[in-house]
């Protein structure tokens, strides 16, 4: 297998580098969970420009204060002498307290002093990003919102299959240990899973009950691609909450990048807020990593193997929606069910998977085509559209 990250450029590199080029407007944000080249991606835009720029990280064991963005920012500032600026760059910036404040003082102050000095955001949490701009940078910012690796994406710049695709899912960092199952699951516990929960959401936000946090995870791993009840969640897990707090902890679990709980589509966005969730990982990668088994070992296994088929492409079509291209939701009255409806603009599209590990009775579309007007109904696998061919092609291709 190739590994050929540095060379290749996400398509979002490309926005960047032409908002970078203008003259300065707005901060530019880029968030994103771990692990999908936020920083690779950034490193990659400002080698193209011909202006100074810094780079500073607060990803530290202990917290960095408003005082290390104002010493990183004043040593931006000296190189901003020239009338095409300079450009500084602050990685994982929702760890510094006050951050947003501080950001919004100094920002001010060049705008006042019309100093040409572009910023750049990162962040590996959306949601604590997303808090601070709110509050404190409205109208001074744009974001751009990296999600995971698509197989188009781990196709082209390292080789990947669809097969290891859907076992390992597409984290770039991992790619060179496609073929060491043991290793490269180390590698997903160790360094991404457990630094995720430790230090994106454990160390960032109050969390009065952190195994059942982790449990929660290992459940929506265990289980993506069913729905359950906040009830019946709380009757899998081994420590005491409520359904209130599982909602809380599911929220920042996706937020965190890691799964989501899509809603069930009701025509009203309230009602959907308040349904019961279909778990569903935004990596299948995350679902192997806690389990034992190898590729071909799982390939071995239909039910298993249709699980992970269905959650692959429940993950393109979650990790589109959190990029804002579309809304995603399940749809189930009874005995009917569709896997996914897929909203984008005035367009409501219907997706059944046939993963091929068992039929399904029921007549889904058809009831919910009686419910809502369909503008387009697709099946994936089986004597539908191919598993390879849906997941090479954006998600708004198939339902634009």
């Amino acid at each position: 297998m190739s590994i050929n990250q540095k060379s290749f450029i996400r398509p979002q590199a490309a926005v960047l580098l032409e908002r970078l080029r203008e003259p300065r407007r707005f901060i530019q944000v880029v968030s994103g969970p771990r692990q999908v080249g936020k920083t690779t991606m950034v490193q990659q835009v400002v080698a193209q420009l011909t202006v100074p720029a810094r780079y500073a990280s607060a990803d530290e064991p202990t917290l960095r204060g408003p005082t290390w963005i104002e010493q990183q920012w004043d040593a931006a500032r000296l190189s901003a002498t020239s009338a095409e600026g300079a450009v500084l760059i602050l990685d994982e910036v929702q760890k510094v307290g006050n951050w947003s404040e501080t950001v919004k003082g100094l920002w001010d102050e060049d705008t006042r002093k019309r100093l040409p000095l572009q910023v750049v955001l990162l962040g590996s949490s959306p949601l604590l990003i997303s808090k601070g701009l709110t509050e404190s940078l409205t109208g001074r910012f744009e974001n751009s919102i990296l999600t995971h690796w698509s197989y188009a994406e781990m196709k082209k710049a390292f080789g990947t299959s669809l097969n290891e695709y859907v076992f390992y899912g597409g984290y770039p960092g991992a790619a060179s240990l496609i073929g060491k199952p043991d290793r490269w699951r180390n590698y997903l516990r160790n360094s991404l899973i457990e630094t995720t929960i430790a230090r994106d959401i454990l160390l960032m936000t109050r969390i009065d009950k952190p195994a059942l946090l982790r449990q929660l995870f290992e459940l929506a791993c265990r289980f993506s691609g069913q729905i359950l009840s906040f009830n019946k969640m709380l009757g899998q897990l081994h420590d005491a909450g409520n359904t209130t707090t599982l909602a809380h902890y599911l929220n920042l679990l996706a937020a965190a990048g890691m799964v989501c709980g899509l809603p069930k589509y009701s025509g009203n966005v309230i009602r959907s807020r308040g349904s019961s969730p279909k778990l569903q990982v935004l990596n299948t990668g995350l679902m192997n990593a806690l389990g034992s088994a190898s590729l071909p070992e799982t390939h071995k296994q239909p039910a298993r193997w249709g699980r992970l088929i269905e959650s692959a492409v429940g993950a393109h079509l979650a990790n589109s929606a959190l990029r804002g291209d579309c809304a995603v939701y399940y749809w189930r009255e009874g005995i009917a069910e569709v896997d996914f409806v897929v909203q984008c603009n005035d367009r409501l599209t219907a997706i059944e998977v046939k993963s091929g590990h068992a039929p399904k009775m029921h007549k889904g579309t058809a009831a919910l085509a009686k419910r809502f007007k369909l503008d387009r109904t697709l099946l994936i696998g089986g004597d539908g559209i191919a598993f390879e061919e849906f997941l090479s092609e954006p998600v708004t291709h198939w339902v634009g």
